[in-house]
């Protein structure tokens, strides 16, 4: 009974172990490799597999979803013969297993080699600023190369990105310096210009008040002007329409000397030639009132012999006052 039961046991292992190896479930987004005595026979896709056990087996396992490789810093020498370190990543899919496997032995390493040669075709041919600047058409020259390199591989370059350049560092030391001397400048140029646009303002600013100022002025002297011309009228017309006299003008004559005398500043006077024409005609005017209290009356015909309030007596006072030397 124990051989027949150990032969049983056997068997039952072998019909396990072949049923293992008949089922192949393969996971989504990804594929298998099936030989067959050592011979490629077919590709198995996503989902549940038959083969033929211990006649078939699988030779890989490959990944279809999208990889990102990043690639350590690389030399590369410019057109200026500067060595800078460069850094790049890059994100490819395998579209054909069976070329992926047997079109190149390790397609990681392939693809790592064919960027770097790649890239030091390209940079050769730049110098350094415009190395620093042209990332985008690096990334895209780089893109197209190795597209094109690893489509037979069954390899699709989805996209090639430059982690970082690093140029030597006396080179980084002399970029720094330049490029805080143009901050500089442009912080100077910037100042320069806020400055000037605020002459400019300030001085159009002076200009208008200037202008506005002297229009003002200009129209309170026209106004002025106007106004005094108007009293001046007024008052013209109000002495023609009440037919004023000699003897009223000579009046208001003698009224307006006080106001011509008042001020601390005025030490010289001068007195009108006509003021004695004034007193002639105010003396006429009180004479005809005749006699006055009793005393002896006003002679306006008087001239200068009577040392009394004639008119004598007043011209030969403005003629003293004429001749008087003028008090400094």
């Amino acid at each position: 009974m124990q051989p027949i039961i150990i032969v049983l046991i056997i068997l039952v292992v072998l019909v396990f172990i072949a049923l293992v190896k008949t089922i192949q479930v393969i996971p989504q987004a990804s594929a298998a490799i099936v030989e067959r005595f050592g011979r490629y026979t077919r590709t198995l896709n996503a989902g549940l597999n038959i083969v033929v056990p211990f006649i078939d087996s699988i030779r890989n396992r490959i990944d279809l979803r999208e990889q990102v490789v990043p690639f350590p810093p690389q030399p590369v020498i410019t057109q200026d013969n500067l060595v800078v370190n460069i850094d790049t990543v890059i994100y490819y899919q395998v579209t054909d297993a069976r070329a992926a496997t047997y079109e190149v032995a390790s397609y990681i390493q392939a693809i790592e080699q064919l960027t770097v040669t790649t890239l030091r075709n390209i940079i050769g041919g730049m110098d350094l600023e415009r190395t620093l600047t042209s990332r985008e058409e690096i990334n895209a020259a780089l893109r197209g190369v190795l597209d094109e390199a690893t489509g037979k591989w069954g390899i699709r370059v989805n996209r090639v990105e430059l982690k970082a350049i690093e140029p030597p560092t006396s080179i980084q030391d002399s970029m720094e310096k330049q490029m805080r001397a143009d901050r500089d400048k442009r912080a100077a140029i910037l100042q320069a210009e806020g400055v000037r646009q605020s002459e400019i303002l300030r001085a159009e600013g002076e200009k208008q008040s200037s202008i506005l100022r002297a229009e003002g002025e200009a129209k309170a002297a026209a106004l002025k002007a106007e106004g005094e011309a108007q009293a001046i009228r007024t008052v013209f017309e109000s002495i023609h329409a009440g037919d004023a006299d000699q003897k009223l003008l000579a009046y208001q004559y003698l009224q307006m000397l006080p106001k011509i005398a008042e001020g601390d500043a005025n030490k010289l006077w001068i007195v009108p030639s006509e003021i004695g024409d004034a007193l002639k005609g105010l003396s006429g005017a009180m004479g005809n009132f005749g006699p006055m209290g009793g005393g002896s009356g006003f002679n306006p015909q008087n001239t200068g012999k009577d040392s009394g309030n004639g008119t004598g007596a007043a011209d030969k006072a403005a003629a003293e006052r004429r001749e008087q030397p003028p008090i400094d």
